[in-house]
């Protein structure tokens, strides 16, 4: 793309583009500046912190907040401490009022407490009123600054005021109704402005609510509700139908990207990182991965123990130590395999309560076709690798039933936490292959003392 051939120029000339002191650097800052403010972000972000910092403040003014909008959240705040105060007061201004709670987190009390004073009176009203959702609720991701209308309003009228507050207000593709309560009401499409006469009134035309989002509502369960209807914006209300704002479509693209990247991360026992990969500390990474690493280390070496409580039974057979890897990844594989089928089907919402019967009944029936081909495929392979009849059958007899298990935890497991409302992504990945691994070696010499 041209615009990485652009930036991979400006790192090579970072000095010149600075200094502006040459042909060359006065063209590359030209380019640069011409960017889209999103690909400006990302390369400040890249680069070292005191070169973005100098070339932050050097870039025009409408594109300086244009980039401050598109800056990772560490970064507004490393900019912000750089800023005058004006420049502070127009960076946060810029931003709309879910933005500023997501900001807000990452300020000690007195920043929060500084920063707010700087804000005009309004905003800071209804900032303070959204810092009280759980920011992962309806209420912490929900946008304010959303234009309303009125049944009572003609369509001339309307079309005049959006004409009035389309710089202060976001206007989207539906436009919500309320009345003089600022209760929902309904919704109309845009587009129904430009085909009804002007002197119709709304009420004439008004359309049901597919969807309406309570403000506490857990953002994922929304954003589901959201992919599952086709809706693209949602009205959010609070308990008495009051109108608070709208859940827009990118807000609905950050959501499930960010679930996603907590899903991937859970699924690795690890918990979720708040910032970038770069934006974080590399000793927090350190401690969030090595104590969970820790964890399943220990957890792992009941598998030892296992084995050595069973040694006599195994050193009557030598070939069946050789076979313990494949028995015990046999375990960790299938319980993956199911775990991740369980948590996609939740996240998307294909499986829910009302349905777990039907999926268990059909997951058990896996479990056997899979035990009973795995187990014969196991046979197979040691006895014609070693024509050993028992060892052999012990195979098959124990991948049969670690199968069977880790299609049954595998299912389980995950639906047992949501029940509990823990996410389920904890239960897939490392988590539940180290409790097979245990569960398989257990299995295992079980099988084996039965046979001897």
């Amino acid at each position: 793309m041209e615009s990485e051939k652009i930036l991979a120029q400006i790192i090579e000339n970072i000095e010149t583009v600075i200094k502006r002191d040459s042909p060359l650097g006065n063209s590359l800052w030209s380019a640069l500046e011409a960017l889209h403010p999103a690909d400006i972000a990302d390369f400040l972000g890249e680069i070292d912190r005191l070169d973005a910092k100098t070339i932050f403040l050097h870039l025009h003014k409408n594109v300086q907040l244009e980039v401050f909008r598109e800056l990772s959240d560490p970064m507004k705040v490393y900019i912000l401490s750089v800023l005058n105060e004006s420049g502070k007061i127009d960076a946060l201004n810029v931003l709309p009022s879910d933005e500023l709670t997501d900001l807000f987190d990452h300020f000690s009390d007195e920043e929060l407490k500084n920063y707010l004073n700087l804000l005009h009176k309004k905003t800071r009203d209804k900032l303070l009123s959204l810092l009280q959702f759980d920011p992962e609720s309806a209420g912490g991701v929900m946008t304010t600054d959303v234009l309303t209308l009125m049944a009572d309003f003609t369509v001339n009228k309307s079309i005049s005021l959006l004409q009035r507050l389309r710089p202060s207000r976001d206007i989207h593709q539906q436009i919500y109704i309320v009345d003089r309560a600022n209760l929902l009401t309904g919704y109309i499409n845009l587009e129904d402005l430009v085909l009804q006469k002007p002197h119709t009134l709304i009420a004439e035309f008004i359309r049901k609510n597919e969807l309406i989002a309570h403000v506490l509502q857990d953002r994922e369960m929304i954003a589901q509700k959201m992919v599952h209807y086709g809706v693209m914006i949602v009205p959010v209300v609070n308990e008495n139908n009051l109108f608070l704002g709208v859940i827009p479509s990118d807000t609905l693209v950050d959501v499930l990207m960010e679930e996603a990247s907590e899903d991937a991360q859970k699924m690795a026992a690890l918990a979720p990182l708040k910032d970038s990969y770069f934006e974080t500390p590399f000793m927090r990474i350190f401690y969030k991965r090595g104590s969970i690493l820790i964890v399943l280390l220990i957890a792992g070496s009941v598998s030892t123990f296992i084995l050595h409580s069973y040694e006599t039974s195994l050193q009557t057979l030598p070939l069946l130590f050789s076979l313990v890897p494949m028995l015990t990844s046999t375990g960790g594989n299938t319980s993956n395999q199911t775990s991740v089928i369980v948590i996609q089907g939740i996240a998307s919402g294909e499986i829910d309560f009302g349905n777990v019967l039907r999926f268990m009944r059909r997951e058990l029936l896996m479990a056997f076709v899979l035990g009973f081909v795995l187990g014969l495929v196991a046979f197979l392979r040691v006895y014609l690798t070693s024509y050993a009849l028992v060892e052999s059958l012990i195979a098959s007899g124990t991948v049969t039933a670690i199968v069977i298990t880790s299609v049954i935890l595998g299912a389980c497991i995950p639906i047992i936490l949501r029940r509990f409302n823990i996410d389920p992504a904890f239960s897939a990945g490392p988590f539940l292959a180290t409790i097979m691994d245990i569960l398989g070696v257990l299995i295992y010499c079980l099988i084996i003392r039965l046979f001897l």
